[in-house]
């Protein structure tokens, strides 16, 4: 078959996933093999591929295609999140876009439009990742939504709710008034910000007397519901049972006492807002205070906002602030650095809420969670170092609020059936609820028609830590054979941005529904980041376009860049210039499979000397780096599992093994040679195939002609024996020999067609097993071991071994003492201002060990180097 001359990834590419596709190699059955199971985390339904996405689905297609070639029946699941709060966000902007208000719409409406703009952008990001060359099990592709997705969420709920786990509570809660609704407390990104705090007079009542308080907010005076001082601070004794009254709003507020206030901060006097802030909460329910909430749902102010109403927050900060100047109850500003919490999603600064919300016991359900990690090690985080973080995480866990105040998601299985606190009921089906409502209430006329359901959709982390169980139908179907056979997973590739938000709650929620865990190993990446370490996202403009890299460099050149940085945990500093070296390792193994397939054969030609012991060398150098590899693999070092498959394939490969079995010009390969470095060939193939998996199998398939059995997707990892550490050694040896020669000929400019003659001084005893592979890559004539130094002849050294080139005629030896005594005047200079150093005691003792170490080596160089000189000097005289 004729080899093209330059590779073509596109249409190789769209051709060899087709082919895979096609052939059903992604799928996976329960079977008699062992299973190796990744779950993938769900994108955004409406998201798009960036280099995050990349990045993680790259490491987790590298680990599926290795189970594959490993003889496991690998199944990577992949799907889709639902989003709540970001799909909900870009359904109401397109309906705003055409005259269209989410609050004029029912459920069943919006629902409608929310669907038809799930089925138009869902899904694209998992096309996208076909191209990346993903071989995830597509029948298994799930989405959160799901009908049996669904129903799993709403009958965990129900379980939860009956064991008590699950309750209604009225709390302040985090509400983010651009996406209006609550989060949980693990939703809130808290930032350091510049703002101002506001000095504020209160007159007191029934007096000419003013008391300051300082406030960062000065719009939630319009709340105030007291002014509280501490009952230990003198300044303020006086004003003890008195009353305050509230600027511009002339609402009279006690004056209370309580030692919560720090006498240190601001005037050592506080304004109580108890709507608005969670420790003024406790105050009011303490000293019952009235509760005055100032904000719509937008945080826009309310009828409580006097001439203010309807006026964003931010907007009424600046200016309330020149009112009370104005009216001479601002006494002063000053900048203050203060903690605002932001919403992870929409990025809007949060507001305090009181409301009723659903809630999640945490408390009990985490025990297991915590011992699976730190304790039994059941389940390990790569790196190690952010177990801290979850430690920290999950001993502080706080109950989860898992209502969500958004129509887009599972909808609340609660029904209400009168006015009272405790007038509902849990059910999975209307049905049911009807029965419970009846049972409850001792209405038995009670029907469908006077139950009203939860206008609340539930929390979206509360369906996707379900994940590695409900995609196997675990919850509904709990002894079914695709959840006893699959379950628990074996890897968990994702970002540790999400550690909380998703892998601690899949611990949970595995122990609790399955009394497993649902993974072994938490592969931890690291974040994506441009050359000035800032973050990629598409405000800054600094995230490329994913397939436009990948129509650049190819899919496996982009995949090889990536995998190049991106050690665990750590950020990938991003460069386009490592998809580059990717694209360049690609077209290097091509122009080596082209080179060893347009060599002539000939079947009565013997196997070269040289040949049979480069052959035997990579045989070792490859079962040496199989065993690497397999140690950077039991510890998730991708990079470094890739990079020494790099340095095999580039150096040891191509660099060496090729030149050392190389025909001479014009000249036909042995049989035996040619058949034993495309086995090796092979076997490079196999193992750069998780990394790039559409280059690899095109050579393969060139190679011979192949069944679909065949394919290199489904083909072996090479098997791992014993080898020779000695004989790897005595090449190193060998190639720095060859490395002499080669000096020689560059410094002398003695042209390479050029054959030379080499004597040696075996001072070290070195293997003659490499003689021939010298000879061949030396290009010398002549190879004799001698006893002594060679006269008028160039010399270097390897160890103590000498290595003596005639080169009579080649130079001009006066030229070549003058120079070398030069350099050797100039070397001694060196060693002297080295020893100088290491003779000062000072020097010795107070420096640390390994500049004193550096200066040491320095020092044996040195000598080795004049050692060098002299006897050139020596065999030239």
């Amino acid at each position: 078959m004729e080899i093209p001359s330059k590779y073509e990834a596109t249409t190789i590419e769209n051709k060899w996933y087709d082919y895979w596709m096609q052939n059903n190699y992604f799928h996976s059955e329960p079977d008699e093999r062992t299973p190796y199971t990744i779950v993938i985390p769900p994108p955004n339904v409406t998201g798009v591929l960036h280099m995050g996405h990349m990045m993680n689905n790259t490491i987790q297609d590298v680990l599926i295609r290795r189970a594959r070639l490993k003889g496991m029946n690998a199944c990577w699941v992949p799907g889709t999140d639902h989003a709540s709060i970001a799909t909900e966000a870009k359904v109401v902007a397109k309906l705003k876009e055409e005259g269209i208000n989410k609050a004029d719409l029912t459920r069943e409406e919006f629902m409608k439009h929310a669907w038809e703009w799930t089925d138009k952008h869902g899904g694209i990001i998992l096309e996208q990742l076909k191209k990346l060359g993903c071989s995830c099990d597509w029948d298994r592709t799930k989405f959160t939504l799901d009908d049996d997705m669904y129903a799993s969420v709403i009958k965990v709920f129900v379980d939860l709710y009956n064991k008590g786990l699950i309750y209604r509570g009225y709390r302040m809660v985090n509400w983010d008034p651009e996406a209006k609704t609550t989060l949980s407390d693990e939703e809130v990104i808290y930032e350091e910000r510049q703002g101002s705090l506001y000095y504020l007079e209160y007159p007191i009542e029934g007096s000419d007397e003013k008391v300051t308080i300082a406030t960062t907010r000065p719009e939630t005076i319009l709340g105030d519901s007291a002014i509280c001082i501490n009952p230990n601070d003198e300044r303020y004794a006086h004003l003890r049972g008195k009353k305050a009254i509230v600027p511009l709003v002339g609402r009279v507020i006690p004056i209370i006492e309580d030692e919560y206030v720090d006498v240190e901060f601001g005037t050592g006097c506080l304004k109580v807002t108890p709507a608005h802030d969670e420790n003024d909460k406790v105050l009011g329910e303490k000293h019952d205070l009235e509760v005055i909430d100032i904000f719509n749902d937008d945080a826009s102010l309310n009828s409580f906002g006097l001439h203010y109403e309807g006026k964003d927050r931010f907007v009424v900060r600046k200016e309330i602030a020149k009112e009370l100047e104005e009216k001479g109850f601002l006494v002063k500003t000053e900048t203050h650095i203060n903690k605002v919490g932001t919403s992870e999603r929409t990025k809007a600064v949060i507001e305090p809420r009181l409301s009723d919300q659903w809630f999640l016991k945490m408390e009990d359900l985490v025990k297991p969670a915590l011992e699976s990690v730190l304790e039994t090690e059941d389940i390990k985080l790569f790196p190690k170092k952010f177990e801290n973080t979850y430690r920290h995480w999950m001993e502080n866990i706080r109950d989860w609020n898992i209502s969500r105040q958004l129509w887009w998601g599972q909808q609340i299985p609660a029904y209400y059936f009168g006015d009272g606190k405790e007038d509902f009921v849990v059910a999975e089906t209307i049905e049911e609820a009807v029965k419970l409502a009846q049972e409850k209430s001792g209405n038995a006329s009670l029907t469908e028609a006077d139950l009203k359901r939860d206008g609340d959709a539930l929390d979206t982390w509360f369906s996707s830590w379900l994940w590695p169980i409900s995609v196997f139908n675990g919850i509904l179907e709990p002894e079914n054979k695709e959840i006893e056979y699959y379950y628990p997973t074996n890897d968990l590739v994702t970002g540790p941005d999400i550690l909380f938000f998703w892998v601690a709650r899949m611990i949970i929620a595995g122990y609790e529904y399955r009394d497993k865990k649902p993974f072994t190993n938490v592969y931890l990446t690291g974040l994506v980041r441009d050359k000035q370490r800032r973050k990629m996202s598409k405000s800054l403009g600094n995230s490329p376009d994913a397939l436009k890299l990948i129509e650049d460099y190819s899919a496996d050149g982009v995949r090889v860049g990536l995998l190049l940085s991106s050690a665990a945990g750590n950020d990938l500093l991003f460069d386009e210039g490592l998809c580059q070296q990717g694209k360049g390792f690609a077209n290097k193994i091509w122009n080596a499979f082209r080179l060893v397939n347009g060599w002539e054969v000939s079947e009565t030609i013997e196997q070269p000397e040289a040949s049979k012991i480069a052959i035997d060398w990579y045989k070792n150098k490859l079962q040496k780096t199989l065993v690497e590899i397999e140690d950077h693999f039991s510890k998730y070092r991708i990079s470094d599992a890739l990079m020494a498959s790099y340095k095999l394939v580039w150096d040891d490969f191509c660099s060496w093994l090729l030149e050392m079995v190389k025909p001479a010009y014009q000249q036909p390969i042995d049989a035996k040679t040619l058949k034993e470095v495309i086995g090796l060939f092979e076997d490079n193939l196999r193992i750069l195939h998780p990394f790039m998996p559409f280059l690899t199998e095109e050579i393969w398939q060139h190679i011979e002609e192949r069944t679909p059995e065949t394919a290199l997707i489904v083909s072996a990892w090479p098997e791992i024996t014993s080898y020779d550490e000695n004989l790897l050694k005595e090449f190193e040896f060998t190639a720095e020999v060859i490395s002499g020669i080669r000096t020689i000929r560059k410094e002398k400019n003695i042209p390479n067609k050029d054959s030379l003659s080499l004597s040696i001084l075996n001072n070290e005893k070195a293997t003659t097993a490499f003689d021939a592979v010298i000879t061949k890559l030396g290009n010398i004539e002549e190879l004799t071991y001698v006893d002594e130094q060679v006269d008028g002849a160039l010399s270097f050294r390897v160890k103590s071994n000498e290595y003596f080139i005639p080169v009579a005629g080649a130079i001009d030896v006066e030229a070549e003492i003058a120079k070398l005594e030069e350099e050797l005047k100039y070397t001694e200079g060196f060693l002297n201002s080295v020893r100088k150093k290491l003779s000062n005691e000072r020097f010795v003792n107070n420096a640390p060990e390994q500049v004193v170490a550096i200066e040491k080596q320095k020092e044996a160089d040195a000598l080795s180097k004049i050692e060098t000189i002299k006897a050139s000097l020596t065999s030239l005289k």
